[in-house]
């Protein structure tokens, strides 16, 4: 004991008393940290119930469930710190100081950050939406703070930091609400081109998704070397897309086959 008092100036007594202080706060700075972080779990879980409910956009319900558990995660964390005698005026001088500096090396960051609040504000695309951006195409399945994810076809998850995407070229394939769905056909030369069109109309007018008031395009497109370049353009909203112009494929190259049409197999399917 007496090494005790003449190395640290405490008795036993104090030092037992200090011993205690410092253990009940480590114990409260725990408490404070599980607590809060259950708390803000489930709050935020609650937030996003509610807002789904109440119908808000998918991409404002990710965005801002992410940010409020961010932001409380931070002060739960500094209340922690305070609770174990840290003093956080000098600890927020000292950040507020490494700020510029911080600022800098996370430019990215708060860039990705900016971006993710103007596709909340400008919209160019919500959750659910099929786009191509960055060279990446998939439907979008959440807007975060930071980052953008889609789903491709195959699949896969890709996940777009905010600001390229806020800031690049997007194409949007479900924001308006038809499409035009297109047939390239090319032929060989020498064809009775009445009968062409005649069969190519009849598949257009017995499509009961054509959007109405609107009338299909029949038309040759291309005079070239390859041979006789057709064109098939009807208007569909936008969801049955992809499943009209599967469903006409076979019924146009079947009908054209038995009309002894003869064609070339280098039709391409434009996105």
């Amino acid at each position: 004991m007496k090494f005790m008092e003449s190395v640290f100036g405490l008795n036993y007594a104090d030092l037992n008393q200090l011993l205690l202080k410092i253990g009940t706060q480590i114990l409260f700075s725990i408490f404070i940290l599980v607590a809060g972080f259950w708390l803000t779990g489930l709050i935020t879980k609650g937030l996003k119930r509610l807002m789904v409910k109440s119908d808000t956009d998918p991409g404002l319900t990710s965005f801002l469930t992410s940010l409020i558990s961010m932001v409380s995660k931070i002060l739960i964390v500094i209340t922690a710190l305070t609770q174990l005698g840290i003093q956080m005026t000098s600890f927020i001088t000292i950040l507020g100081a490494a700020g510029l500096a911080i600022g800098m090396a996370f430019s990215g960051t708060l860039s990705n950050f900016a971006g993710g609040i103007m596709i909340l504000v400008l919209k160019p695309f919500k959750v659910g939406d099929l786009i191509i951006v960055e060279s990446a195409q998939g439907t979008v399945t959440e807007i975060q703070i930071f980052n953008t994810y889609l789903l491709t076809v195959d699949n896969k998850v890709v996940i777009l930091p905010n600001g390229p995407v806020a800031n690049g070229v997007i194409t949007n394939f479900t924001k308006a609400e038809s499409r035009i769905v297109e047939w390239n056909i090319v032929l060989e030369q020498d064809q009775d081109m009445e009968k062409v069109f005649s069969i190519l109309k009849k598949i257009a007018d017995e499509e009961e998704r054509t959007s109405k008031n609107s009338k299909p395009f029949i038309g040759i497109t291309a005079l070239a070397e390859n041979g006789i370049h057709v064109s098939l353009r009807i208007s569909v909203k936008t969801p049955d897309y992809y499943k009209v112009y599967i469903d006409n494929n076979q019924k146009i190259y079947d009908s054209l086959k038995n009309n002894n049409i003869e064609l070339k197999l280098n039709n391409e399917f434009k996105k």
